[in-house]
């Protein structure tokens, strides 16, 4: 065994002979017992440190109730594990008095009905816990190695989480200083209810200098530092119906934290926003079993979702200069996102959701206006990291489970924006013409085959013989078909205009005076600039 509690020492051989019986503290024999020690002495609390387990015959209790009121309160204040008492010799049973001021103080009092020698039991006693100790030291290293190992090799911060969850086998969670839940492993099966009014609940548990047991719910709470200052903490959550916090627990917390703080300084730090991204990319891949789970963990991370708007944004940055989100140093859009956001009082979660893209989920009052909020987001990141990035905007949605859609449809609307478009600081589903659809096609090889089929003949005939038909057509059906129009912005006359129509039409086979005929080749050019090929226009902002 790990530890010994009052429970177990009851259970031995040698106390067992005495037939034990509790008399008070009944819920609290799962203390820890750290030691055993017998005393004839009125006043033993100054010789005591807490965890003991005293043995009396009841001798030197004194007669008047108050000043044995005072010596239950003195064991009660030093933190013995509780006070055994042998009838027989002062007491044939135990005074009320003692029952009632272990009671009113939740101390554990046993009472043995027949007389057992004091020393076997603390020669007993004192081996398990002997064997208890050397069994945690060999354990400790067992744990150190493992942290030490995993340190060495770089591992995320949700593995030094995961590997204390599965050795102390309850729920742990890596929170930041405001009371985030950044990070949350279970020993089985998820548990979102782990997480529950987690802010709250979280806060009225205080943080010791070591790990200790903390708060209503008794947690095991440890510091997590960051360069000799404090950054979060690591809770371990006891099972309500599983055995209470002990050395072993204590131990693998303390050891986890120390990893943890080792890995700030040498590994990346980001594990706010890493958090961040992973509620986003679950979101976005809806990997939740339940509703309740995902609003427990967005909502852990400081996300309102009751009540609130929420709206899904999706920054393509790929299209900035070199393809990457650097402007100076290691700033990028979701650091840069990260670092503002919270500045200007916006509720949101900011990550990454693959190298050229961040994901923004924004909770905004449903009585709120979002477009605001959007439009000046989209300014400043286009004005800090340049006019290739591009913002775009989901339907605002009011449940969790339907950001999934939005955010999907976000992603859509940042495919088909592409280089020559409007300049605008975001872009919502109503933006989307026939270039943007296409563009956001172009990789279709059905898309491809179209324009070959289309155009092939014309592009050939321009490349082989130095013409610009293709220009040519594209005038024509920007012009809806009127021939004057488009021969005047080419500035052709309308005779030598005709004229390349009619072997635009020999060339292609087709009849430009009909309307389906028109729409086809509009459709194709269309997809040929988006395209980038035939010398066409990247993204034509009209046609």
């Amino acid at each position: 065994m790990p530890f010994l509690t009052v429970a177990d020492v009851l259970r031995l051989p040698v106390i067992a002979a005495g037939l034990p019986r509790v008399a008070a503290g009944e819920d609290q024999l799962s203390r820890t017992v750290r030691w055993v020690h017998v005393t004839e002495l009125l006043d033993p609390a100054s010789f005591l440190e807490g965890g003991e387990l005293v043995l009396t015959t009841g001798m030197p209790h004194p007669a008047d109730p108050t000043q044995l009121r005072g010596y239950v309160d003195s064991l009660a204040d030093v933190g013995v594990a509780g006070l055994v008492v042998e009838l027989g010799r002062r007491y044939q049973h135990a005074p009320q008095e003692l029952v009632t001021a272990c009671r009113e103080r939740d101390l554990p009092l046993i009472v043995l009905a027949r007389g057992v020698r004091f020393i076997e039991v603390t020669q007993t006693v004192h081996a398990l816990i002997l064997d208890a100790q050397g069994e945690l030291l060999r354990r400790a290293q067992q744990v150190r190695e493992l942290f030490t190992s995993l340190t060495l090799r770089g591992a995320d911060p949700e593995e030094f989480v995961q590997a204390a969850a599965d050795l102390t086998g309850c729920p742990v969670v890596l929170e930041n200083l405001i009371h985030h839940a950044v990070i949350c492993r279970t020993a089985g099966p998820p548990d979102g209810q782990v997480l529950e009014a987690w802010p709250r609940r979280s806060r009225t548990a205080p943080t010791p200098d070591r790990a200790a047991a903390s708060g209503p719910e008794g947690w095991l709470v440890a510091p997590v530092e960051d360069r000799g200052r404090r950054w979060g903490r690591l809770i371990m959550l006891p099972h309500a119906s599983g055995p209470p916090i002990g050395p072993e627990q204590t131990m693998i917390l303390e050891q986890a934290a120390t990893a943890l703080t080792l890995a700030r300084l040498t590994g990346r730090p980001e594990w706010d926003r890493r958090a961040h991204s992973s509620v986003l990319l679950d979101l976005l891949h809806w990997r939740y079993r339940s509703r309740t789970e995902a609003r427990l963990r967005a909502e852990a991370l400081g996300l309102p979702t009751t009540g609130h708007r929420l709206v899904p944004v999706v920054i393509d940055h790929g299209g900035t200069a070199d393809g990457d989100t650097t402007v100076t140093g290691d700033t990028t859009v979701t650091g840069h996102l990260a670092a503002e956001l919270p500045i200007s009082g916006v509720k949101a979660l900011v990550g990454d959701l693959s190298e050229h893209r961040t994901g923004l989920l924004l909770a905004l009052a449903r009585a709120s206006a979002w477009q605001p909020v959007v439009e000046r987001v989209g300014r400043d990141l286009r004005g800090t990291f340049g006019e290739g990035l591009v913002v775009a905007v989901g339907p605002g949605v009011t449940e969790l489970s339907q950001v999934t859609r939005s955010f999907r449809e976000a992603e859509q609307i940042a495919d088909a924006i592409g280089p020559g478009t409007l300049d605008r600081p975001f872009h919502v589903a109503s933006d989307i013409g026939l270039p943007e659809l296409l563009y956001s096609l172009r990789d279709d090889v059905r898309v491809q085959r179209y324009v070959e089929q289309q155009l092939g003949r014309l592009v050939q005939h321009d490349a082989r013989h130095g013409s610009d038909l293709l220009s040519t057509l594209r005038e024509y059906l920007v012009a809806a078909g009127n021939k004057s129009i488009a021969a005047k912005h080419v500035g052709l006359s309308r005779q030598a205009f005709y004229q390349r129509l009619r072997t635009i039409e020999r060339l292609l086979g087709n009849d430009l005076e009909s309307g389906a005929h028109r729409t086809q080749l509009h459709v194709a050019v269309t997809a040929l600039d988006v395209l980038g090929g035939a010398g066409g226009a990247a993204r034509p902002a009209s046609l």
